[in-house]
């Protein structure tokens, strides 16, 4: 029994010092202990301030880029097939709604050749659904389970890159997750407690930096209506003009005519970092896909000596002469400083968004609401505590300790399970906890209440609280399992905020099975492990 006891105790000291040093860390002063508290107890949007963002993602640009891709593909097939064409070629949804009606149309396909086009198109574009606009033209849509499909997983990629990029700005905090409702679908939230600059990570998670590496036709340019002239005012088909970032020490604006489909994008980058070349001058590394890389190698083997224009967001970074064939790696060149290269790394590390994005809110959660909150919650859990010690204590009496130990002892895991976890404590979590106490005091009632039974007929006090503890066991485990059953269902099918309530709850359901039976069982034990012919027990 005794050895029993001390590797009870033990275990009951050791989860203490766990949670002790998960809360508060090892410090060496005060100013210390209340940074440790600071920093491993961290506080939501709504107590501690921050931004609130809502973005809509811009599916109608995964939707073009898809076709895009499938116009590039379909042009290297038909040509090994030797199916001739006149033109291929997409239409360009701008909004939201319009990215069902994605559509690339192929033109003079010989009516000699149609059958093998046909053959061709439905067994290496399945995805899409070919319709003869007549003899020599045709028209492809995207099947309606593929569009959804690629809107999903849009928006999917969009909150994944987009937390990433966040991530990389340490806010461990953040919250980036799918919002609004029916009709709103391609809409993400972002919450981001305690930024000190929230222009700043608008900024980082506002550009799509959406690379693009592409051959340059002509330029430059000193304006856009020059390279416009340069053409007869009609650009060559699948070309643009795009202008170049000026640069120190540049003549001004400068405008190159580039293709419109690039050789490689960013979805075939795999790393970046920022570096210095011989010159000691800033420049962004990059490596390619093994795809990607196959390709790029492929295109600039048969253009050495021709220009190619890095493109970020609409906008040339750099123009190079093709000196050597380049396979699955390259550089950035030209850029203006350390941050701009770190930037540029950053953002082609984290991915590319597959679409552009449109701010539809922005607000900023002051931090004086946060401290309102903070103060009522802490009263309101304060004023609970002390009127359930009391209770405990008047009709319990010496046996309500027990109940109080148990109670501070569940407090206390619980915060150190929202510390390593790296939770933030939210509003709703408050009252998660707050509800937890409930909850621990309701088991050791029952304890309690099964003990006095067992008394009233009679047994002995030790075999009365052996009795109680075990039948008390079985109900305690049946109404958290409910509890732990509905708090999985507000997680799953609920927003953050709900969530936050849900995990908070969960966290000390566990916990308090811990101390409510374990630690509590041990006190008893501990009590009587010197007197086991004791004829009352204050309870």
């Amino acid at each position: 029994m005794q050895k029993n006891l001390t590797a009870r105790s033990i275990v009951i000291v050791v989860v203490i010092l766990l949670c002790v040093f998960g809360i508060i860390g090892a410090p060496k002063s005060i100013a210390e202990l209340k940074q440790n508290w600071q920093n491993n107890i961290r506080l939501g949007l709504d107590l501690k301030g921050g931004s609130h963002l809502v973005l809509q993602v811009q599916v109608q640009d995964a939707a073009k880029a898809e076709a895009d891709q499938v116009i590039d593909r379909m042009k290297e097939d038909l040509k090994k097939q030797n199916i001739s064409w006149n033109s291929i070629d997409r239409n360009d949804p701008q909004v939201v709604q319009d990215a069902d009606s994605i559509q690339i149309t192929i033109k003079g396909v010989p009516a000699t050749q149609s059958s093998a086009f046909r053959s061709l198109i439905n067994e290496r574009y399945s995805d899409w659904v070919l319709t003869a606009v007549n003899s020599t033209d045709y028209a492809m849509r995207m099947k309606p389970s593929e569009i959804v499909a690629l809107k999903r997983d849009t928006v999917e990629r969009e909150i994944q890159t987009i937390g990433n990029r966040i991530d990389q700005l340490g806010l461990a905090e953040k919250s980036v997750q799918q919002y609004g409702r029916a009709g709103d679908e391609y809409q993400v939230l972002v919450q981001l407690p305690g930024v000190d600059d929230p222009a700043r990570v608008k900024e980082l998670i506002g550009t799509t930096a959406v690379l693009e590496i592409t051959d340059v036709k002509d330029g430059p340019f000193a304006s856009r209506e020059a390279g416009l002239s340069a053409h007869g005012g009609v650009l060559p088909l699948n070309t643009k003009l795009v202008r170049s970032i000026p640069r120190a020490g540049s003549e001004g604006e400068q405008w190159y005519l580039v293709g419109r489909n690039p050789v490689i994008s960013g979805r075939e980058m795999r790393n970046a970092r920022a570096g210095q070349d011989e010159f000691r001058k800033w420049e962004t590394n990059f490596t390619l896909s093994q795809d990607g890389g196959r390709r790029f190698g492929t295109f600039t083997g048969a253009n050495i000596g021709n220009r190619l224009a890095v493109v970020l967001d609409n906008n040339i970074v750099s123009v190079a002469t093709i000196q050597a064939k380049i396979n699955d790696s390259g550089r950035i060149t030209g850029l203006g400083s350390e941050e701009e290269a770190v930037d540029l790394a950053r953002y082609l590390r984290s991915g590319s968004l597959p679409a552009g994005i449109v701010y539809l809110e922005e607000r900023s959660v002051g931090p004086s609401l946060g401290a309102d909150s903070i103060h009522q919650g802490f009263m309101a859990g304060i004023a609970g505590l002390v009127a359930v010690v009391m209770v405990m204590l008047v009709y319990y009496k010496r046996s309500g300790v027990n109940a109080v130990l148990a109670l501070i002892l569940n407090a206390v895991v619980l915060l150190a399970a929202v510390s390593y976890f790296h939770a933030a404590l939210t509003l709703p979590g408050i009252a998660g906890i707050i509800l937890t106490i409930g909850m621990a005091v309701d088991s050791n009632v029952l304890i309690f209440e099964r003990i006095r039974e067992e008394l009233r007929a009679g047994k002995a006090v030790v075999s009365a609280v052996d009795t109680g503890f075990n039948k008390a066991w079985w109900t305690i485990v049946d109404t958290h399992v409910t509890t732990v059953v509905s708090c999985a269902f507000l997680f799953l099918f609920g927003e953050g905020p709900v969530r936050g309530f849900a995990v908070t709850l969960v966290i000390g359901l566990i916990a308090n099975v811990f101390t409510a039976v374990f630690v509590s069982r041990t006190i008893f034990d501990y009590e009587l492990s010197g007197h086991r012919r004791m004829e009352a027990l204050s309870i």
